[in-house]
């Protein structure tokens, strides 16, 4: 399974009815994406949202992302964000990791994406752990 791992802080609460809107529509389009195998979302502290993917190939995820909703999304990003973070991993297993693990991963080889606001906890990853709340799973629509 390849795994996707990102996390996004919106900088501003004004921003939070676009970043909704996109949010609820780049799910839709993941639900449906082949190569799509399953997800979670993690709503954190402060307008932090993780998001974890699994699929059968990179090429799917990529596929995914530079199509539809989630296209449409990402430069909305660079602007909302002053927080965000990407790691993928392949693993042997089917199953998606713990969120502790998504947290541990992202620390150690994770990257900031480009965004035009970045706060100072940005470039070096520095941010709080996540708190383990409730979460929501992202089912394939099959």
């Amino acid at each position: 399974m390849f795994v996707s791992i990102t996390r996004l802080r919106i900088r501003s609460i004004r921003f939070m009815p676009g970043f909704a809107f996109h949010a609820i529509r780049s799910q839709r389009q993941v639900s449906r994406a082949p190569g799509f195998l399953a997800g979670a979302l993690l709503p954190d502290q402060n307008w932090t949202f993780w998001t974890m993917t699994g699929w059968d190939s990179i090429e799917s995820m990529r596929a995914y992302m530079m199509a539809g909703a989630h296209r449409a999304a990402m430069p909305k990003l660079a602007d909302w964000c002053d927080e965000a973070s990407v790691v993928h991993w392949e693993q042997t297993s089917d199953e998606l990791p713990s969120w502790t693990e998504a947290d541990e991963r992202m620390r150690k080889d994770g990257r900031p994406s480009k965004i035009r606001h970045p706060g100072p906890q940005h470039q070096g990853l520095d941010f709080p752990p996540p708190r383990m709340m409730a979460g929501a799973s992202i089912k394939p629509a099959r």
